[in-house]
């Protein structure tokens, strides 16, 4: 009997619907709150852009480099509305394994796109004039640009990073996000925001600040510890989530093996992900060293013979 009190909480929290005799069904969730603040992001990203475009010509530079940078916003955009509204989302409340996916979109997927769209300063001139004036006044202020340097230096972002991906993957934290729909909200902001400080200091405008050095650095680690939580939720002996077993069983799928392929798809796909961005960022730093030493001369000629 205990077991059937905790389906509810799940659907709660996830938005599932159907009982405990019957499997639950799966639809697309719409959070009002979340389809606002979804809706103002684009559409004052649109419109910063817009403005943006018409002060330059179309065939310059920095226009195609907007041009790169909107496709970016855009696609990182449908990622996040795809994990947070599609199927994928009450599919994660009934299967531990597309919770995963879910998050691992958001962080792997949607939060480098969104980064790579350089939203900060676009979102400004979706503002009128006065207003965006303030702004700017408020943001070059000694204490707001103090704080901001050190929540996004990389070690402050790759803690923060860290810590909500450890804590909201124990047991109990985790669990009371399947029951509590703020607490959900509260796990999947986290989520997000911190892997956009995390990418915004390995790709974004944080990155001008550091070497190509912090930002592998900062990867490479993160892939670390991400695998090790991975592989330790794979091969856990019993279930982590026992919330999961009630659903799991209603769609005729063993709990454990749930489990052990969703601490998989942490430990391989996600792990991989963060290499490739370290390999990436270590291609562009080599050839970037690399640069300036032909430009002035300094690269080392090879005979054609071989000898040097």
């Amino acid at each position: 009997m205990a077991a059937l009190t905790l389906a509810p909480g799940v659907a709660c929290a996830h938005g599932l619907t159907g009982s405990v005799e019957s499997p639950p069904s799966f639809g697309w969730t719409y959070e009002p709150w979340v389809v606002a603040l979804m809706a103002v992001s684009i559409a004052a990203y649109v419109t910063g852009y817009w403005r943006l475009r018409n002060r330059a010509s179309l065939r310059s530079h920095s226009a195609r480099v907007r041009a790169t940078h909107l496709i970016g916003f855009l696609s990182g955009w449908v990622a996040l509305a795809l994990a947070l509204f599609s199927p994928l989302d009450t599919l994660s409340g009934a299967l531990f394994s597309a919770h995963m996916v879910q998050h691992e979109s958001m962080m792997l997927i949607a939060a480098p796109l969104l980064v790579a769209g350089r939203p900060l300063g676009v979102w400004m001139w979706a503002l009128p004039r006065r207003a965006r004036a303030g702004v700017g006044r408020c943001v070059r202020a000694d204490g707001f640009s103090s704080c901001w340097r050190g929540l996004t230096t990389p070690l402050t972002a790759w803690l923060l990073h860290a810590v909500a991906l450890w804590a909201w993957h124990m047991p109990t934290m985790f669990q009371a996000a399947l029951l509590h729909p703020w607490i959900h909200s509260l796990q999947h902001a986290s989520f997000l925001l911190t892997a956009l400080l995390f990418w915004w200091t390995v790709a974004g405008e944080g990155a001008r600040r550091q070497t190509g050095g912090h930002a592998m650095l900062s990867l490479f680690t993160t892939m670390v510890h991400t695998g090790a939580l991975g592989a330790l939720i794979t091969l856990a002996p019993g279930l982590w989530y026992p919330l999961y077993a009630e659903p799991c069983s209603a769609m005729g799928v063993d709990p454990l093996h749930d489990q052990q392929l969703g601490g998989l798809i942490m430990w391989v796909p996600a792990a991989a992900a963060y290499l490739i961005g370290a390999l990436a960022i270590a291609a562009r730093w080599l050839t970037r060293r690399k640069a300036p030493a032909l430009a002035t001369g300094q690269a080392v000629i090879v005979p054609r013979d071989g000898s040097t």
